[in-house]
Order: structure tokens, then C-alpha cells, then sequence
């Protein structure tokens, strides 16, 4: 046991990580897990009630009773926060410390320093992390290559950080925390990240010019963004910040929300800068709620669900609306092409259509976007550069025109619903790929020329589930079923290039739990998470 808290320790002390786990910032972690911790299972349990109820065929709908939120044209959410006025590119990715040099050396105007889909969560990585991001806000930070060569922040300005902690329904197996009763249990891993980077943080931060400020994934509704506000507001109280110096971006990725738009801003309203729009994410949680509704349901192969189809379509356009009628950024979806100077056409072809992808969410009326990878930015940029010009945003642009109904965001009849051997192919090899990255503890790793993170491999165990579920048939003629699908991981697994080390066949079990059982687990990554990356836990004496 931690003295002077009831945080314990479980898991390895390495290099410098007593300057992050420190007396006071655990004191301060156990603080917030006395004040939210009950209230953090409370939604998880409002979560499995509307799982249930929606598989029992209640639609998702706008809410009757927050009515009168949105017929009130007068509230507006606080908006951008200091460093966070223009937004028009943002580069997102893990917090290892190669990564994080890069991406604050890359010219974006902010880095989504990403604790959850791109960072897999082995003690040294979350810990790490807020090591990283400890040092990058004192702009200490370097690493050194393969070479011996060292890297380090250039003098001039940064990208603002925006730090994403893990969600609601993930835990921290390498602390446990005592409640006031006695009960021992895993810390909520949203508490840890938040709590860890804004109690070190917040105020080296602010003295900068800029301020502790944070992506928020997962959100199913309003009463969860209720809960971060709450978290904010103690946490100004207890860190002696003027109220609202704490900024928050929600990320859209749940169908759920995507229905609570504008209660979410409303909830968050003292300490919402935006929202964005999380597409692969999105579609997950769309393929998951619905998944045993109906062949109507069922999904056509990932790369033919564009942001251009119909129900896409009206989710982005109602989310640019949502936000500007409310004074909050937009912020566009993900590119994750990776350039490759041995493929030209390829990465010319690709470009092209990140070119044409950004047209779009600058001409829809988006406020800024995202990229993985610094040679994306340039492209991004340009089209947010030809339609904005020096304006830091368009939060002017009302949309007036966007009436969107619950029909059209649950719409996927329009859907092209082919399915192909090679979208299978495709599927099992990104799940299986992923995890098996995941597994040795890298969490974004580059896949079929793109920055894969944890929504890649969701989206496709997703679409295997809901294939098998409903043995459909490809466009070649290949009937979907357990043993086929079973038959392709293990050929892939024979296939795949083994190397010392490798988690080859601990992925492909993964896959099997996740994919090919009759249950759907909610996230693969809570299964993996408690079965395979902390059975290796290190109890430390106190």
C-alpha cells in the first residue's frame, strides 16, 4: 500500500516512474475514485440496460424528455480554450516517446496524444506515457534512434496537446484501489489517465499559455459527459484552477450519442471546446448494437461504407450543425494512409482522395480534422487553407439547412450490401494483425497502408460476427460460417512470417473469443486486456 493513499501498486517499478506516481498525484487519483468511482458503474450498468433494450428492438431515438435543451436557442459552450483557437489539422497517435517527438515536430496544430485505441495498455506503456507527456509539456522531451542519433523538440511553436485517457468501461489492473468501505477493486483506467496527467500538468500548462485539455472517447449519452463535467469542476476546486480552465473535445463514436449530440455539449457546456466525428469507431458501435436486428442491418465490406453513404452523411452534417449552433469546433474524421515512396501510384491515388475526403468536411462546414501520419498534413491543410483562409474557423456557418430525422441516421437499407472473399480475407488479417501487435504492446501499427489502431480491428471482428450470424454468402459464392472463417485465421496464422516473441497464436484465440463465439463481447480489448496483458502483474512492497 501507497502511504497516505489507498492506491496499491502492482505493477513494476521502472525508470523514473516514481516521478509520475508520486504520494501526492496517487492521493489525488484515490480522491476522484472516492467521488466518481460509484457513479462510473452506474453508467456502465445504464449501458448494458439500453444494449439490452435495443436488441430487444427499441430503437435509438432523440430523447423526449432533454426537449426543451434543444429548443433553446440561448446556451452556447465555452468554445476554445488558449492554443486551441485554430484546429484545421491535428495529427493523433500513441505517446511512446519516438511517436510524440514527431508528432510535436510535425506542424499540425494539435496532437491527440492518445492513451486508449493507440496505445496498448501494458504497464509500461500507460505509464510511460504520462512520462512522455510530463516531459513534452516542459518541452524536455527526446529519444534516440536505432542509429544513436537523438531527437528533440524544435524551438519554435507546438502543437496543442490534447490528451485522450482510456474510457469508461476499461480498467487499471496495476492499481487497485480501497474504497471508504474496505472493497478492493481495479482503478477505473479513466480516473488514472486523467487524474495522473492533470495533477502533474494543468498548471505548467496554463503558465505556458495553453491548458490541460482532453479528447473524451466512448461517451454513449449525456449523463456520461455529466460525469466528466463533475470530474472537471472537483478537479478545479481540488487544484485551486479557475472554473473552465479544463477543455473538452467529445469524440462521437457511439451511435448512442450521436442521438445526444446537443446534450452532451450542454452537459459539458463550461468545458466543451467541440466535438469530432470518429468514423471506424462509429460504425463499430452501429454494428454492435444492431448486429442481431435483421439482415437490414447487416454490413457490405468496410471500404464500401464511405462518408459519403447516406446515414454517414446525415451523422456528420447533423454533427457540423449540432456544434455550430452551439458555438463548438467540429472536428473531421481520420486519415490514416501511410505514403509509401516504393508505391507512388498508390500513394498518389491515395492522396488524391485525402484531398477530396477534406474538401468535403471543409465544404460541409468542419472546423478542423485529423491525420496519423506527418506526411499527411500538407494535404489536410491545403483544402482547410483554400476555404478558410486566415479564419481560425467556420463556427459562423450555421447550417440552417440540416434537418436531420432518427430514420435517416439508422438508415443503411441504401447500403451497397456486397460482401467479398477478399474483404473476409481482409477482415481476419487486420483483427488477427492488430492483436497480435496489441499483444506485444504496440497499439497503432501499420496495416494494408494505413496507421491501424484498436477501432480497425473492432470494425472487422465486428462484421465477422454479423457475417457468420447470418451465414451470408460473398459475391464469389463462399457461405460464411464458423469453420470458414476458422479455416482462413489459421491459414493466415501458418502464413504470417513467425519471429521470436511473436503472439501469433494468442491473437488467433483472441480473434476465435471475439469473432466466432455465439456471445459479443462489447470491446475486445476488456477480454484481452484481463486474460493475456496482466497475467504477468508484479506486486510491489510498499
Amino acid at each position: 500500500m501507497t502511504a497516505n493513499t489507498r492506491i496499491e501498486i502492482r505493477g513494476a517499478d521502472e525508470f523514473r516512474f516514481d516521478e509520475i506516481l508520486t504520494p501526492d498525484a496517487l492521493a489525488f487519483v484515490a480522491r476522484l475514485h472516492d467521488q466518481f468511482a460509484h457513479r462510473r458503474q452506474e453508467r456502465l450498468h445504464d449501458r448494458m440496460a439500453r444494449r439490452i433494450a435495443v436488441e430487444n428492438g427499441r430503437d435509438f431515438r432523440f430523447l423526449p424528455e432533454t426537449a426543451s435543451i434543444r429548443r433553446d436557442d440561448q446556451w452556447k459552450v465555452a468554445g476554445a480554450g488558449p492554443g486551441l483557437e485554430d484546429r484545421r489539422v491535428e495529427i493523433t497517435g500513441p505517446v511512446d516517446r519516438e511517436s510524440a517527438v514527431q508528432a510535436l515536430n510535425s506542424g499540425a496544430k494539435a496532437w491527440g496524444a492518445d492513451l486508449e485505441d493507440a496505445t496498448s495498455p501494458t504497464w509500461s506503456n500507460i505509464i510511460g506515457g504520462q512520462l512522455t507527456l510530463f516531459d513534452a509539456v516542459r518541452r524536455e522531451l527526446d529519444y534516440v534512434d536505432d542509429d544513436g542519433e537523438t531527437h528533440r523538440l524544435h524551438s519554435g511553436e507546438l502543437p496543442t496537446i490534447v490528451m485522450r485517457p482510456r474510457g469508461w468501461h476499461l480498467v487499471e489492473k496495476h492499481l487497485k484501489f480501497t474504497d471508504r468501505a474496505g472493497q478492493r477493486q481495479a482503478a477505473s483506467a479513466s480516473l488514472v489517465d486523467f487524474g495522473l496527467y492533470v495533477f502533474h500538468n494543468a498548471q505548467k500548462l496554463i503558465d505556458s499559455g495553453k491548458g490541460p485539455y482532453f479528447y473524451l472517447p466512448k461517451l454513449e449519452d449525456h449523463l456520461e459527459a455529466r460525469l466528466w463535467d463533475d470530474i472537471f469542476t472537483f478537479t478545479e476546486n481540488a487544484l485551486g484552477l479557475q472554473h473552465g480552465t479544463i477543455r473538452a473535445t467529445v469524440l462521437i463514436e457511439t451511435i448512442s450519442a450521436a442521438f445526444e449530440m446537443e446534450e452532451i455539449l450542454y452537459e459539458l457546456r463550461d468545458h466543451c471546446a467541440g466535438l469530432n466525428a470518429g468514423r471506424w469507431d462509429y460504425l463499430f458501435s452501429f454494428i454492435k448494437s444492431y448486429r442481431e436486428r435483421g439482415r437490414q442491418f447487416v454490413f457490405p465490406d468496410r471500404t464500401r461504407v464511405t462518408m459519403t453513404v447516406p446515414f454517414m452523411r446525415s451523422y456528420t452534417e447533423l454533427l457540423v450543425a449540432t456544434c455550430h449552433k452551439r458555438g463548438a469546433y467540429a472536428i473531421g474524421g481520420m486519415s490514416a494512409f501511410i505514403p509509401d515512396a516504393g508505391k507512388p501510384e498508390l500513394t498518389q491515388e491515395s492522396l488524391a482522395r485525402i484531398s477530396e475526403d477534406k474538401r468535403r468536411e471543409v465544404r460541409d462546414g468542419f472546423d478542423g480534422t485529423w491525420v496519423a501520419n506527418p506526411a499527411l498534413i500538407l494535404t489536410a491543410r491545403a483544402e482547410f487553407d483554400h476555404e478558410l483562409g486566415t479564419r481560425p474557423n467556420q463556427i459562423d456557418l450555421l447550417r440552417s439547412d440540416v434537418n436531420v430525422t432518427a430514420e435517416q441516421l439508422l438508415d443503411v437499407r441504401s447500403l451497397d450490401k456486397t460482401v467479398t472473399d477478399a474483404g473476409v480475407r481482409s477482415n481476419v488479417s487486420v483483427a488477427l494483425r492488430y492483436i497480435e501487435s496489441w499483444l506485444r504492446g504496440v497499439g497503432a501499427v501499420e496495416l494494408e497502408n494505413i496507421v491501424a489502431d484498436a477501432s480497425a480491428a473492432e470494425i472487422s471482428r465486428a462484421q465477422l460476427w454479423q457475417w457468420i450470424h447470418y451465414a451470408v454468402v460473398t459475391e464469389e459464392g463462399t457461405r460464411l460460417t464458423v469453420s470458414s472463417v476458422n479455416a482462413e485465421l489459421e491459414a493466415q496464422v501458418s502464413a504470417a512470417e513467425r519471429f521470436d516473441g511473436d503472439q501469433f497464436d494468442r491473437a488467433a484465440d483472441i480473434v476465435r473469443l471475439v469473432a466466432l463465439e455465439d456471445d459479443f463481447p462489447t470491446y475486445l480489448t476488456i477480454p484481452a486486456y484481463a486474460h493475456y496483458l496482466v497475467d504477468e502483474l508484479v506486486a510491489v512492497a510498499a
